[in-house]
């Protein structure tokens, strides 16, 4: 069933702000035929995060439409009902999942659920095994290491009411110069000359990249599905990318540490079939670069332990590959 025909039987339409949606999109709950509904509507004018991502063409819409998403191994839920396009306005119609989302705050999530989560991201990742953007315009890594460049959000700092994200990465980036010089260099050598990472990453293996696993894009079922939401930023990379993307903004919330996360994800994919032996270490050195140039701003704010942890294991890896600055 279309959107238009799902909305015009709904007997009631509540907007509401999403504490965690910080895009600038319009959510409702909508009540159809007795079940609850979450409908998300967005533009490029209204939604700050298809600006600084270059999406320019709906890519959610895009791999809906292709079947991409329907290819997700049954273990991910990505909750999608319809997708409707017009006037350059995508409304997307999602199941009521709320009461089985990864609840706000800074609290450790349990074992079992983490495990899941990189369980199931190790399955997506396996299923898409080769996952080369097929012409849709999806997100490129060269795109990816620069979302936040100062020169990327420049735009948005000028608007009248800035959106938090980016003034936060604004400040950040200042704070990491002075708190980390060396990850500060390394981030604008990135944002200056994405081929410093997307080149070498180019030898690696490839898959479909969900991009923003965090939990407040996460849940799950009683049934022990994932629920993976705002597939906002899809595209074919490292997995490695999606898996640190995970521990870099998740670092709070982590039930055991970076490199036991790491390990657990590497182990699940050879479960799977996949060989990581020749490239492994190469591909998430580079992910990880490639994630400070990223989200370098945000450990720029963050306590010490973490920024030095991310700054020994970046300065480790670009020694390991021979990365040298321009």
């Amino acid at each position: 069933m279309t959107v238009p025909d799902l909305l015009a039987r709904a007997s009631s339409r509540v907007q509401v702000r999403s504490s965690d949606g910080k895009s600038g999109s319009i959510f409702e709950r909508v009540e159809i035929d007795g079940e609850r509904y979450f409908v998300k509507s967005l533009s490029l004018s209204t939604d700050w995060i298809m600006r600084i991502t270059g999406d320019h063409v709906h890519r959610p819409y895009l791999i809906w439409q292709s079947g991409i998403m329907a290819r997700a191994p049954e273990c991910i839920d990505h909750t999608v009902v319809a997708m409707h396009l017009e006037d350059s306005v995508l409304t997307m119609v999602m199941r009521d999942v709320g009461p089985w989302l990864v609840p706000e705050g800074d609290g450790v999530v349990s074992i079992e659920q983490h495990a899941g989560f990189i369980d199931h991201l190790a399955a997506l990742s396996a299923s898409f095994w080769g996952f080369e953007d097929p012409g849709l315009g999806l997100s490129t890594m060269a795109e990816r290491v620069r979302y936040f460049a100062a020169d990327n959000i420049a735009a948005e700092l000028e608007v009248d009411d800035v959106p938090g994200p980016i003034a936060a990465a604004d400040a950040g980036w200042r704070e990491l110069a002075d708190r980390s010089p060396l990850l500060s260099r390394i981030a604008s050598a990135v944002h200056a000359h994405p081929e410093l990472v997307t080149e070498p990453l180019a030898s690696t293996p490839v898959t479909f990249v969900h991009g923003d696993w965090k939990m407040g894009n996460l849940g799950t079922h009683p049934d022990g599905r994932t629920i993976l939401l705002d597939w906002a930023y899809p595209g074919s990379g490292p997995a490695c990318w999606d898996l640190c993307w995970y521990i870099a903004l998740n670092r709070t919330r982590l039930p055991e540490s970076k490199e036991a996360a790491i390990e657990r994800f590497r182990v699940a994919l050879e479960q799977r079939g996949i060989t990581t032996e020749d490239w492994w270490t190469r591909q998430l050195d580079l992910c990880m670069i490639g994630i400070m140039a990223t989200f370098g701003w945000e450990k720029g704010l963050g306590d010490k332990a973490e920024l030095l942890w991310w700054e020994r294991r970046v300065a480790e890896a670009m020694a390991r590959q021979a990365i040298t600055l321009q």
